[in-house]
């Protein structure tokens, strides 16, 4: 579904993704990890356009991206769910999921998809009339994940989804993730610090260090690895 090829992005003079190559297949879920500072997000934000790389190649669904304007990008099907939420946080929690829906004309399915995202989180559903602003964080990123999934996506980029959860929260979001997978088979590219949760959860993964993919295998090989163990999951 994705191929990412020797990707190189730049922050004026940083060089701060060297010779990135990953692939997504169709109903996976494929998490990256590493260290603040990796260089996690910016691979997101490459894929995404908003920044985009200086050599290298993006293919979605076999047609090229990494040219391509934010706007056009996500009109294919590839949402970004942001770090640190960014929810519109003087619209209320409807208000909010509406806007992810803002360029569908298909009315009926809106009203399902609402359906759906309060059936995947009925804390929402009890807070629908809320103010964004208002929300917990939990809440919040709840309701930047459902946000996302109202424009029905093929590939959803979730950007640590877990960032300053209380752990019962953390839980929550990864069961919240695997579910959206199975029942709807939306890929997912999860980048993510809890390398123990994302592991669980995830089909494959990649280990990103300083800009570049330093591992890739099978989640549940990371999860074994002695190098992985020691370094990102605390054993």
């Amino acid at each position: 579904m994705l191929k990412v090829k020797n990707l190189h992005t730049y922050y004026g003079g940083i060089h701060a993704l060297k010779s990135v190559t990953l692939e997504l297949a169709e109903g996976e879920i494929v998490t990256l990890i590493g260290a603040n500072g990796a260089g996690k997000s910016t691979t997101l934000m490459s894929i995404c356009g908003i920044v985009p790389p200086r050599y290298g190649e993006i293919h979605f669904m076999g047609q090229p991206i990494h040219r391509m304007s934010p706007d056009k990008i996500f009109s294919l099907g590839i949402v970004q769910v942001p770090e640190g939420r960014r929810i519109f946080p003087l619209l209320s929690v409807t208000e909010n999921l509406e806007m992810g829906a803002y360029l569908r004309k298909d009315k009926a399915a809106i009203r399902q998809d609402l359906d759906r995202v309060f059936t995947l989180f009925p804390r929402l559903a009890e807070r629908r009339h809320q103010l964004g602003g208002t929300l917990s964080g939990g809440e919040q990123q709840m309701l930047a994940i459902s946000r996302g999934l109202m424009s029905r996506p093929r590939l959803l980029l979730l950007d640590e989804p877990s960032l300053g959860l209380a752990p019962v929260l953390v839980q929550l979001i990864f069961e919240t993730i695997g579910r959206i997978n199975k029942e709807s088979n939306t890929t997912i590219f999860l980048v993510e610090q809890n390398a123990n949760m994302a592991l669980r959860i995830a089909h494959r993964g990649y280990v990103m260090e300083s800009g570049a993919i330093a591992l890739e295998d099978t989640a549940q090989n990371l999860l074994k690895s002695e190098k992985v163990k020691a370094a990102y999951l605390g054993l």
